[in-house]
């Protein structure tokens, strides 16, 4: 079992930068991917970004690319997120999720194969 519990998220500026974090608590091994989500109201889950436990990989949805970066502490279990230039569409409660096991990144971008969330942060940009 794995728990995941986010932070970081609040209430900035257009323009500006939030860092969230997510710790997992449990094992995860090589290959398993910490991903990033996003909901807004209304909206259904949307993928933001991926990053594989101990191995290479990184992968980002188009609507984010060259503003956010993610990264990841292995020895920690901790993944974050820089969010750079925020604007007001970033606004959402953004969801971290583990999926075991290696997968292409087609998978990797669908909320649906991932089998832990935590309960998700919210991050607000006012124009």
């Amino acid at each position: 079992q794995v728990q995941l519990v986010e932070s970081g998220g609040g209430l900035v500026q257009t323009g500006e930068s939030l860092r969230l974090s997510c710790v997992a608590s449990g094992r995860t091994n090589r290959g398993d991917a910490m991903g990033w989500f996003r909901q807004a109201p209304g909206k259904e889950r949307e993928f933001v970004a991926v990053i594989r436990v101990r191995e290479s990989g990184t992968f980002y949805a188009d609507s984010v690319k060259g503003r956010f970066a993610i990264s990841i502490d292995n020895a920690k279990n901790t993944v974050f997120l820089q969010m750079n230039s925020l604007t007001p569409e970033d606004t959402a409660v953004y969801y971290c999720g583990l999926r075991q096991g290696r997968a292409i990144a087609t998978i990797l971008r669908n909320p649906d194969q991932y089998t832990y969330w935590g309960q998700g942060t919210q991050v607000t940009v006012s124009s």
